[in-house]
């Protein structure tokens, strides 16, 4: 792909969805599409150190939370403006992923699965606890009316998220071309030999830790303004961890779009069985879909897109 394209792309997506919010007059339709962009966001970060390292991750939804909670504590203590919870979300996300990583990346296989599940649920009973935030029970957010020039407060946070998507795609596009993201597929592919070859083996797994769990706690930034009512069974929702997980499977975990096709296709598809049928089947959906892809197409969309232009050329 040529270098200046995926930031044509960048600012199509970004102008197509500010010309969305001039257009579109149904006000689910910002719900849906944010949610959409949020699970390309958090698909996206997933498979930075999932899908380029190796490194399964199943506490998805302790980094969303984080942020989330994060921009909770600074609305309620600062009523600080969304960027900057966005920033705090972030950055706190990321430390968490850097003191975490030092301690679990010298596991691997199903222990350091085990590692970051447990992580969730750590937080989880920390949070359910913390009285500042509500505890068990949730606390309630007010979201601002507007936001000039957007008519709605959703209006502006479906595009916020749709940048945050783009901005993680370009992210994860730079560094698959480049030379963290071969060290990375090192790594993956046999860390003994990458060790071997040189590689800091440590370093980059530390790096795709921390720029993974930025990106989800800055996914989870916006939530205290999307659902207005913050509360542990929801922040912590297993859906972010499981659709996180096959997102990239189903797209593609080897490059930077599988993640990407995997979110919209499967996001897509869970808005309009949850306005359908029912938002009860969203996880039946992911199990159906990620079986089927396991069995027919283990390389993902892309993957297998790619073999059958190879087939064709040969």
């Amino acid at each position: 792909m040529k270098k200046g394209l995926p930031l044509l792309i960048a600012v199509g997506v970004l102008l197509a969805a500010l010309v969305a919010t001039r257009l579109v007059g149904n006000r689910y339709l910002y719900f849906a599409g944010y949610v959409i962009f949020q699970y390309v966001v958090l698909a996206t970060a997933w498979n930075i150190l999932g899908g380029y390292t190796g490194y399964v991750n199943f506490g998805t939804a302790g980094f969303f939370a984080l942020g989330a909670y994060t921009a909770t504590v600074l609305i309620l203590a600062f009523k600080a403006p969304l960027p900057v919870q966005i920033v705090a979300g972030g950055l706190v996300s990321a430390v968490l992923g850097l003191g975490i990583g030092y301690l679990t990346l010298r596991l691997r296989g199903v222990f350091f699965s085990i590692a970051t599940l447990a992580l969730a649920l750590v937080l989880q009973t920390f949070v359910m606890n913390w009285e500042y935030v509500g505890g068990a029970k949730g606390v309630s957010i007010i979201r601002p009316a507007a936001f000039p020039p957007f008519a709605s407060y959703v209006e502006f946070l479906f595009f916020v998220m749709a940048a945050l998507a783009v901005v993680s795609a370009m992210a994860a596009w730079w560094i698959e071309n480049s030379w963290v993201g071969r060290g990375l597929a090192a790594i993956r592919d046999n860390e003994e030999a990458a060790e071997c070859m040189g590689v800091p083996t440590l370093r980059l797994k530390l790096l795709a830790t921390v720029v993974s769990g930025c990106f989800m706690g800055v996914a989870g930034a916006p939530f205290p303004y999307y659902v207005t009512l913050v509360e542990p069974v929801s922040a912590f929702s297993l859906d972010y961890a499981v659709n996180s997980l096959a997102m990239p499977m189903i797209g593609g975990t080897t490059t930077w779009i599988g993640p990407i096709v995997g979110a919209i296709l499967l996001s897509t598809a869970q808005q309009v069985a949850t306005v359908t049928i029912s938002s009860e089947l969203n996880l039946l959906i992911v199990g159906i879909v990620l079986v089927a892809f396991v069995l027919l197409a283990p390389q993902g969309i892309v993957g297998l897109v790619q073999r059958l232009a190879g087939r064709r050329r040969a």
